[in-house]
C-alpha cells in the first residue's frame, strides 16, 4: 500500500480502507472492476463533500480545506 514501506503509510492507507468498508460499502458485492472504482470515487465524494466530521467540529474536509486555503 506504500511507495517506501513506511508503516506510518501503511496505517492511514489501512484507515481510508477501513472507512471505505465500514461506512460506505459495508456488504456490496462489487460486478467487476470500473464498478469498485465508480463506488470508491463515490464514497470519496460523499467523504470530503458531504459527511460531516466531528474532529472538524461537524465541517466537510472540503469546507475546512476552503477556510485555510
Amino acid at each position: 500500500m506504500t511507495e517506501e514501506n513506511h508503516s506510518y503509510e501503511n496505517a492511514m492507507a489501512e484507515r481510508v480502507n477501513g472507512i471505505l468498508k465500514d461506512e460506505f460499502y459495508h456488504d456490496q458485492v462489487f460486478t467487476n472492476k470500473d464498478h469498485a472504482k465508480k463506488a470508491a470515487k463515490n464514497a470519496i465524494k460523499l467523504y470530503n463533500e458531504i459527511r460531516l466530521h466531528l474532529s472538524l467540529d461537524y465541517q466537510t474536509p472540503n469546507m475546512v480545506y476552503k477556510l485555510t486555503a
